[in-house]
C-alpha cells in the first residue's frame, strides 16, 4: 500500500499521486512481499512565495515487515526531483536492510543489480 500526502504549500492532485506512487512501485516492487506500507510525503519548506533552490522535500516513509519503519529524505528543487532522491535512497536502504537480514539468517544475501 502506498499513500502519497502534501502539505498545504503542494497543490496535491490524483495526478500527482499516480506518478508518485507509480515512481515507487517502479523502483521498490521487488521489496514488495517484505513491505506492508510506503508513505510519501511532499513538502515545500520554504513555501510558494518564496524561491529557493532547494526547497522541495519529499520524505518516504517504508515499513517492512517485522522491522522498524525505515525514513529517508531528500531535499531537490523540483516535486519529481525530491521524489526521484528519496526512492533512490529509500531502495539502496532496504536493499542493505533486508540484506543484513537475509545474511544473518543463514541466507546468502543479495549481490545483484537493483532493479530499477
Amino acid at each position: 500500500m502506498v499513500l502519497v500526502k502534501t502539505d498545504n504549500h503542494v497543490a496535491g492532485s490524483d495526478q500527482l499521486s499516480a506518478e508518485i506512487e507509480s515512481m515507487i512501485h517502479g523502483s521498490l516492487d521487488r521489496f514488495a512481499q517484505r513491505i506492508t506500507r510506503v508513505e510519501a510525503k511532499l513538502f515545500d519548506d520554504n513555501s510558494r512565495e518564496k524561491d529557493g533552490t532547494e526547497d522541495m522535500r519529499c520524505v518516504i516513509e517504508t515499513r517492512p515487515s517485522g522491522l522498524k519503519p525505515i525514513v529517508v529524505s531528500h531535499r531537490a528543487a523540483t516535486i519529481d526531483q525530491a521524489a526521484n532522491g528519496a526512492v533512490e535512497k529509500t531502495k539502496k536502504s532496504l536493499q542493505r536492510t533486508l540484506g543484513r537480514r537475509q545474511h544473518r539468517k543463514g541466507q546468502v544475501p543479495f549481490s545483484g543489480p537493483i532493479a530499477d
